[in-house]
């Protein structure tokens, strides 16, 4: 199956979401014994619905096929009920109760399959580890290469695309492993380089603030304080140099 732009061999227990307008492409052949299920949901259907509004929070419908769900045999089971249970509702005379029963099913496989995502972020803890040492070399680069002047201060989905991952898989990673996202990571690597340059250099605020990437230095002072508790002229009377 082609799965955006990368190939994925779909053997057992493997579980992947696409969200709508997504790109699939599957290669069928004769000598093929292929299984599995297809759960299509037309948006208008949950419009009405809390569940319309909440999907959105599961971040694994922007996931690409490398970071697909793998199950084990229990879970796969646990999967398997709730769309047999939600096959077995869409069949039967429709009344004013199916719906309702039909979303409340699919809310609940979704939530199982979050579950089972942060499992698997554990479980895969060695792969993730290495990706959090790439992350943080393409950050100390970022900054140590004084990029963010001419190129302000790095997004998430600078990152995600260097490392061949999407925004919301990258910050679910981070935070499975360090307890922050991505967004934290950046912010604090901009605070850590503003303390720098406040305690090393002669450039004033402004000069500082610019040359880390922000357009107005007061987001600077607003960031700055807020990571803190200080303003940058506060830290810089502090612990500047005598």
């Amino acid at each position: 199956m082609r799965y955006g732009q990368q190939h994925y061999d779909f053997d057992e227990g493997v579980m992947s979401f696409f969200a709508p307008n997504q790109v699939v492409i599957t290669e069928i052949r004769d000598d093929w014994d292929l299984e599995g299920l297809w759960l299509v949901i037309h948006p208008d259907f949950l419009q009405g619905f809390s569940l319309f509004r909440d999907i959105r929070k599961f971040g694994f419908f922007s996931y690409s096929v490398n970071e697909a769900l793998h199950l084990s045999e229990d879970e796969e089971k646990t999967i398997g009920q709730l769309l047999s249970t939600i096959s077995m509702e869409s069949q039967v005379a429709t009344d004013s109760f199916s719906q309702a029963i039909i979303i409340k099913q699919i809310e609940l496989l979704l939530n199982y399959c979050d579950r089972f995502y942060h499992r698997q972020f554990l479980t895969r803890k060695q792969a993730n580890s290495s990706l959090l040492s790439s992350f943080e070399t393409l950050l100390e680069d970022y900054f140590d290469q004084n990029r963010t002047e001419t190129e302000g201060i790095p997004s998430i989905s600078y990152f995600a695309e260097q490392l061949n991952l999407s925004r919301n898989y990258l910050s679910d990673m981070l935070r499975s492993i360090t307890g922050q996202s991505a967004q934290q990571h950046i912010q604090q690597r901009v605070i850590e380089k503003a303390k720098e340059l406040l305690t090393n250099s002669e450039l004033n605020v402004s000069e500082i603030s610019y040359q880390l990437g922000f357009e107005y230095p007061q987001s600077f002072h607003k960031l700055f304080r807020n990571k803190t508790n200080l303003s940058p002229l506060e830290y810089r009377t502090n612990f500047g140099k005598n």
